[in-house]
């Protein structure tokens, strides 16, 4: 069968995803590290060692780099993230009506009715439920990220971390720390303040049914995933690709358009070199940042105006 390609790239991971079928046949992710051109070509060497002779029939990208990398990949489909979240999460959980996800900068809840999505919702502001600030409080009590789950989950003491803002979260966790509190009922406590303020700004005013869905990199945190079901009163399912399932849903939309030609450049360019500028236009008061990509010497494409001018 036709093998697909999904590339989801944003402001933290790079992740590769290929189905066949309803099958996944490969995926991966990678930090961007505030280099994602570079990273995304580490990842296609990386896709073309392991699979030399694998042959790709259609190619959609989502992510908050979405254009950028289309442009460099030269995708057939373009999709948000809402689109392409909901897509893969419905391969793995068929009757899902909640998908919580949460990621490195930003969160968002997806609500489905008949397997469509029906309503969503992103953080808008502050960063305090996402997983860099958990990355940032992980460094500052000296535990592993990985460990971090379990050491929520030893906890026998609920605390209580002000949440609602991350400055006000780490300044409270100095405070606890200073009164002696002990490192897994701070986690504890911590996990609890995160998923608050999900719920008081991402999940403000939906209606949640089950079953839901947790997804992103914070999935693979068991103290986030008891606080959420804590808090909801209900089973929280993290499906299996949990970490990719943005670049799965894409490649499963390139699969559903049944493309007959792809414009997918191929894995070959991990060796392309690509060189990024941009201006701001003065044509208007709007005076966008516009991004310039070119292919070696050949221009490839703008992005960023707002009017459309340069695309």
């Amino acid at each position: 069968m036709d093998k697909y390609l999904g590339i989801d790239v944003g402001s933290v991971s790079c992740n590769l995803a290929i189905v066949d079928g309803k099958k996944v046949v490969y995926s991966s992710y990678a930090r961007v590290h505030g280099r994602p051109i570079e990273t995304l070509q580490k990842e296609f060497s990386k896709l073309k060692k392991k699979h030399p002779k694998i042959q790709i029939s259609g190619v959609c990208c989502t992510g908050s780099a979405r254009f950028l990398v289309g442009h460099l990949v030269g995708a057939d489909i373009i999709k948000n993230e809402i689109t392409s979240h909901a897509r893969g999460t419905l391969n793995f959980v068929p009757r899902v009506r909640t998908i919580l996800e949460i990621g490195g900068q930003d969160s968002k809840i997806i609500l489905l009715k008949n397997k469509n999505p029906i309503d969503f919702a992103m953080n808008t502001v502050c960063a305090a439920g996402t997983g860099s600030f958990l990355d940032q409080q992980a460094a500052r009590l000296g535990i592993g990220i990985e460990k971090f789950g379990n050491e929520a989950l030893r906890s026998r003491k609920g605390i209580t971390i002000r949440g609602r803002c991350g400055i006000f979260a780490e300044s409270d966790i100095i405070n606890k720390q200073i009164m002696g509190h002990k490192r897994e009922d701070i986690i504890k406590g911590l996990c609890h303040a995160l998923v608050r303020n999900y719920m008081n700004n991402v999940a403000k005013g939906k209606e949640i049914v089950s079953p839901v869905v947790l997804q992103g990199g914070v999935a693979a945190n068991k103290g986030i995933k008891k606080a959420f079901e804590q808090e909801l009163k209900v089973k929280v399912i993290i499906p299996k690709h949990y970490d990719v399932m943005g670049a799965i849903g894409a490649a499963l939309i390139a699969q559903d358009a049944k493309i007959k030609k792809t414009k997918f450049k191929g894995l070959k360019i991990a060796k392309t070199k690509f060189n990024v500028g941009s201006f701001e236009c003065k044509d208007c008061a709007n005076k966008c940042e516009i991004v310039k990509l070119s292919e070696k010497r050949k221009h490839i494409a703008h992005l960023g105006s707002k009017c459309g001018k340069y695309e």
